[in-house]
């Protein structure tokens, strides 16, 4: 057998009503195909009243390798976002496989293309021929848009040919969605002579219109007659249910999969673009299907427990939200998630991955820098163990786990991404063949914040992580300044429950009024530089060290013997040595050193104990030769 085709699926706002049918046609047809579907979905325009587009919904679109399918299929009737379809189309133009388009004509593709001509011609002769109406008035889409335009071309192309007005009974302007049925209503009610009937451009327009014809007391169909087109399902499970037109979604998936499965074993094929026919649905809006009250009750039925079950995922939502606000680390979120995870349906697996930068370091922390297109996963929810031999890292080539199971998988993929900033992206394969709901966008948009919170909070902690150690850290040498030294040196004498042997130590820098004398200040400071180094590598038996100011450094040590300490002397001489030999400058850097061991408990002063040490530091000074040491190079 071999490689199982993959195939992906370009959409957006696939979970509105209008779309998920078209996924469960193309999930089934996948099935009988045997091929893998990856359905790439953006969420596009959010919200009715106050609708906003997310900034980074279609970032994802520049990290995905469209070497690894072996056809794409395109739905850009869903982009409408200024500017959006133009990017998609663009990206998808540099696949090497075939790309079919089955909701627009795009030139350079092949092309499914729903005759709605042919459907719009046959409703409106319906009314004339089967009805026997003359009074007909047309309710269109925005008049630019290209299926308005075809739409009414066609509907005043059958006026005209029955010998009627072209504009019948008269042409009104809608939007394609809810918004002018009142306007409408109000334009087909002042008409000279009242419309028998009134064909929509969509099923939308139609039963907004039909909502303000119940308002105003017009029965339908008994006063006026009213027709949609698209065949959706709320315009069947509306009351009326409507006339319209459907577009064959099932017929459309499959003819669509086997084009690109045909292409991409270079078969050949009988025509780049192919058309598909509606089929006319003549139903209890205009009076041709009596009304079924068993249907009714058992569609009121249907629609209280949908409304049921989205009142309760609605609280489970919320509940979500207050656990993932709860959140305080990446690794807790992936057990919060599964636990939200009840909403939005049954699946099988939940991946999510996100970015890395050239470092490793992943796109929640904030030291990241950009993505380098490598993506970690954060959350691993493998329900029937098919994906126990999955790589840790993934590509835009490599975007999905491997499964073990020899059987077609069907995955939707998703942007995580938040107002300010994507993170990386989703992977779920539902457990039917139905998509998600909408609750699912909500809980992803909830985890981008999340992390988003995390990021912020995790450079918060950076930066006070940072003050905090700015306050006890000597900017020249980076060791610790007084205070520092003072408040660790103190924490360790605290915890002292019994007496034991410790030690200070202070160390002073002979000769570096000469030094900044002879080759200026920035030597000066090179040399307390690499007099720090070396009394820091020597600090690995326990000792805290700090530079106490200037040229002097402070060393305190718990549990310390004269064996440490002749240790730590020695290894200082050495690495000073082995900096003055190195040393092109000119001079010879040398220091003078007390050291002072006792036994304390946690009532021992560390400021008796350097007290000690900085007299012994002094007296070893003033005993050497000239008193200082450091002397230029000759």
């Amino acid at each position: 057998m071999g490689r199982r085709k993959r195939i992906a699926f370009f959409g957006n706002s696939l979970t509105s009503r209008y779309r998920r049918n078209l996924c469960r046609a193309f999930s089934i047809a996948a099935e009988e195909a045997d091929a893998d579907l990856v359905f790439f979905n953006s969420l596009g325009r959010i919200g009715i009243v106050n609708s906003v587009v997310g900034d980074y919904d279609t970032e994802l679109l520049d990290y995905i390798d469209l070497d690894q399918f072996d056809g794409i299929i395109y739905d850009g009737e869903g982009y409408y976002e200024d500017g959006v379809s133009v990017k998609v189309e663009k990206k998808l133009r540099t696949a090497r496989c075939a790309v079919v388009s089955i909701s627009s004509h795009v030139d350079g593709f092949h092309n499914i293309d729903f005759d709605d001509a042919e459907g719009l011609r046959a409703m409106v002769e319906h009314f004339i021929d089967h009805h026997h109406f003359t009074k007909i008035a047309y309710m269109s889409g925005y008049f630019s848009h290209p299926d308005a335009q075809i739409r009414l071309s066609v509907f005043r192309s059958v006026m005209k040919n029955h010998g009627m007005p072209e504009d019948g009974a008269g042409v009104f302007e809608g939007d394609f969605w809810y918004n002018k049925g009142g306007e409408a209503a109000d334009y087909f009610l002042s008409l000279p002579q009242r419309p028998e009937v009134i064909v929509c451009a969509n099923d939308y327009m139609a039963m907004s219109l039909l909502n303000e014809f119940k308002k105003r007391g017009i029965r339908v169909p008994e006063d006026i007659a009213i027709s949609g087109f698209d065949g959706t399902v709320e315009g069947q499970e509306f009351l009326p249910h409507l006339t319209s037109v459907t577009r064959e979604r099932l017929d459309v998936a499959r003819k669509a999969i086997s084009l690109l499965v045909d292409l991409s074993e270079n078969r050949n094929v009988c025509a780049h673009d192919l058309r598909v026919l509606p089929k006319p649905i003549f139903s209890q809006s205009c009076g041709c299907d009596p009304l079924d009250y068993q249907h009714v009750m058992d569609i009121i039925s249907r629609m209280h427990e949908e409304t049921r079950m989205s009142g309760i995922a609605l609280f489970d939502s919320e509940s979500a939200m207050l656990k993932l606000n709860k959140v305080d680390s990446v690794r807790a979120l992936e057990s919060a998630f599964a636990a939200s995870a009840i909403t939005f349906g049954e699946y099988r697996s939940y991946f999510m991955m996100v970015h890395t930068d050239a470092n490793g370091c992943p796109a929640y922390d904030s030291d990241f820098t950009a993505p380098s297109g490598n993506f970690v996963p954060i959350i691993w929810i493998d329900k029937n163990r098919e994906y126990t031999n999955s790589p840790h890292h993934f590509t835009g080539s490599s975007m999905f786990p491997v499964p073990d199971s020899d059987r077609p998988h069907i995955y939707y993929v998703m942007s995580l991404h938040c107002a300010e900033k994507i993170f990386g992206y989703a992977v779920v394969e539902m457990a039917s063949k139905d998509i998600f709901n909408e609750y699912h966008n909500v809980l992803l948009l909830n985890v981008a914040t999340t992390l988003h919170t995390l990021q912020k909070n995790n450079h918060i902690h950076k930066l006070v992580r940072k003050l905090e150690d700015l306050s006890i850290r000597d900017g020249l040498t980076g060791m610790l300044n007084r205070r520092g030294f003072d408040d660790s040196s103190r924490s360790l004498l605290s915890n002292m429950r019994e007496k034991t042997s410790v030690c200070a130590m202070v160390i002073d820098m002979d000769g570096l009024k000469q030094i900044n004398d002879a080759y200026g200040h920035y030597e000066g400071d090179r040399a307390i530089r690499a007099l720090a180094d070396s009394i820091t590598a020597c600090c690995d038996s326990g000792e805290i060290a700090g530079r106490a100011g200037g040229d002097e450094f402070y060393i305190f040590a718990p549990y310390y013997s004269e064996t440490h300490l002749s240790r730590f002397l020695l290894r200082l001489r050495e690495l000073v040595d082995a900096f003055n030999r190195n040393n092109s400058v000119g001079y010879n850097m040398d220091y003078s050193c007390g050291a002072y061991i006792t036994e304390t408990d946690c009532y021992g002063r560390i400021e008796d104990f350097l007290k000690i040490s900085d007299s012994m530091m002094y007296a070893q000074k003033q005993s050497k030769p000239g008193r200082e040491n450091q002397e230029p190079k000759t």
